[in-house]
């Protein structure tokens, strides 16, 4: 089997992580990592430090000239997502991004066009539905376990944002970070994987005075194809704790996702007790469904239209117009 020669552009939280990924790998002939970019010049000059096989750049069109890459990992801010991911398309390599697809609905709109056009595995980094947790929530909701569904609640709340963990010059700004952003798209993209389309938004989001900073309040109500509920609150700057759940409301009982891994039901009129998960139904990391779909095997990979679909929806939270839109696709 042919090695896949990767190469990873940016080397913040997620591009380290996805970085020992591709080690482990490594392992097993899959890949290999043969270069990196970052325009960060201490955090270049690190990395290359302790890992002198790598090709480390500062340019990524540099990068790709000078290397024949058959994948590409791109962990940069949103709005450097387009013009990378339209290069490396144009240039026919396989793409793997993060989350969110695009900084807007017309840049994820030309880059899902061009990914089906180029003719490669287009990949991005949807990580919640691989999780056993989610695997087990959804399998509850496919046995009607609670019933059918009445409602849906989706709580983010955040002491502090960004979180101690995310200190960087754009995760907190109103262009392209907030915990809309950040967080609710993993969530509007789960939903939508387990439960079906989401086709109606109406939100208000309320922003500091300072025209830079991101939100600090969201309330809206967006609604599935068949007309369930989903309430969405969530607010940042508070005294608390974090708390990022999910609460699915049945005519016959209730589940809870809360702080993202922890399961729980009950029937009507009960408390909620813990619900055992299976940690082996894990499918993660999403990277070697990746690899296994550019070498032609069964694979579970999220493609550039799951996340244009999520974007619709993101867009729509993040620019309320005063009224419900209908989100067309």
């Amino acid at each position: 089997m042919t090695r896949l020669k990767m190469a990873v552009i940016g080397l913040g939280k997620m591009g380290l992580h996805m970085i020992q990924q591709a080690k482990q790998a490594e392992l097993n002939g899959s890949i290999k990592l043969v270069a990196v970019c970052e325009a960060h010049e201490e955090s270049l000059r690190n990395f290359a430090e302790s890992h002198a096989e790598i090709s480390a750049y500062s340019d990524y069109m540099q990068l790709l000239d000078e290397h024949e890459i058959d994948l590409l990992y791109i962990a940069v801010p949103p709005k450097f997502h387009y013009p990378v991911v339209m290069e490396a398309l144009k240039r026919k390599i396989h793409v793997f991004c993060e989350k969110p697809l695009a900084n807007s609905t017309e840049e994820a709109r030309e880059m899902l066009k061009a990914a089906e056009q180029a003719r490669v595995v287009h990949a991005i980094h949807f990580s919640m539905p691989h999780e056993p947790s989610v695997l087990k929530l959804q399998e509850l909701v496919e046995q009607r376990s609670i019933g059918v569904i009445r409602k849906i609640e989706l709580i983010l709340q955040f002491p502090q944002w960004p979180r101690a963990w995310q200190q960087n010059s754009w995760i907190s700004s109103r262009e392209q970070g907030g915990f809309i952003l950040e967080v609710g798209i993993h969530w509007i993209h789960m939903i939508q994987h387990v439960f079906g389309p989401i086709t109606e938004v109406s939100s208000e989001v309320q922003y500091p005075d300072n025209a830079e900073e991101c939100e600090h309040e969201v309330q809206a109500v967006m609604k599935l194809e068949d007309g369930t509920r989903i309430q969405l609150n969530g607010i940042a700057h508070f005294a608390g704790k974090e708390r990022v759940s999910m609460v699915v409301y049945g005519t016959e009982g209730t589940i809870a996702l809360e702080n993202w891994e922890e399961l729980m039901m009950g029937p009507v009129g009960q408390p909620l007790a813990t619900v055992e998960v299976d940690e082996s139904m894990g499918e993660l990391p999403v990277l070697k469904h990746v690899i296994a779909r550019i070498q032609g095997q069964p694979a579970k990979i999220y493609d550039f239209n799951d996340g244009y679909r999520a974007q619709l929806v993101l867009e729509a939270l993040r620019n309320p117009e005063g009224n419900t839109i209908q989100i067309s696709r």
